[in-house]
């Protein structure tokens, strides 16, 4: 049985002080729970200072991006070395909102895939389709052209530290959530696509996250479905108890269909 993984992704939400005292919170709450991975992806100002409070627990802390060199000439970018320097296990790669808003290709996901993984990093991929292609029908269409384009030299060897995000790009901070059917579907063609890139024994090891307006609500039953085994979570991340109420429902889930 794949563990699962619930990512909180804070965007850029929170001084210093203020992701202090949230992960704090956090971690006393559930930074202990092993048989769930917990991931906080503070913003970069933040992150040697939450490294330090999770140290001496269960929970990873994570990059929300990186650039795929390891240093030089490339005003306001960060390394992949810098991140692993305050502790990063993980690091976000494709966040939707990086797609719209700064450009983002399958090329450069590519390209920081491969050096997140060269310099010890595990990626969380993101992909997912807008309200206009899910309309289109082309839901399937979207998502195999950024899995191909994300991994396209990537062995099986690299994938057993990949987790892939599904963030259907219409329900991400709308308020609006893909039903549980809908986001089994998706993760399903995510499955079935990883079989036949690698095969069927890699495919079962990968860990499938569902992003999109995730809340202690419904999270539950989204975690309830067969391929999905965790949660990318944006806004609810931002409150010690509704991110608990997600880790738990996560764990819950996965108990029951163990």
């Amino acid at each position: 049985m794949r563990r699962p993984i619930v990512a909180g992704n804070w965007k850029m939400n929170l001084a210093v002080q203020e992701g202090r005292d949230l992960a704090e919170k956090i971690k006393a709450s559930c930074g202990n729970w092993n048989a769930v991975e917990v991931v906080l992806c503070p913003v970069y100002t933040s992150l040697s200072a939450v490294g330090q409070i999770l140290a001496d627990s269960s929970i990873s802390l994570g990059a929300q991006n990186l650039f795929w060199e390891p240093s030089g000439a490339y005003t306001g970018e960060v390394s992949p070395l810098m991140l692993r320097d305050v502790g990063c296990r993980y690091v976000i790669i494709g966040h939707s909102e990086r797609r719209t808003y700064f450009g983002e290709t399958d090329e450069t996901v590519k390209r920081k895939f491969q050096s997140a993984l060269k310099h010890g990093l595990k990626p969380i991929v993101c992909i997912g389709e807008t309200l206009k292609e899910r309309e289109a029908n082309q839901t399937f269409a979207v998502l195999e052209r950024q899995l191909a384009g994300a991994f396209t030299d990537a062995s099986a060897a690299d994938a057993d530290k990949l987790v892939i995000a599904y963030e259907p790009v219409w329900a991400i901070g709308t308020g609006k959530t893909a039903t549980p059917d809908q986001a089994q579907e998706a993760h399903a063609f995510i499955r079935k696509w990883l079989v036949g890139k690698w095969s069927a024994e890699t495919a079962a090891k990968i860990r499938l996250q569902y992003g999109g307006s995730v809340t202690a609500d419904n999270a539950a039953t989204l975690m309830g479905q067969t391929d999905v085994d965790g949660a990318l979570v944006g806004g609810a991340s931002l409150k010690a108890d509704a991110f608990t109420a997600i880790v738990r429902a996560a764990l819950e889930a996965k108990t029951v269909a163990a």
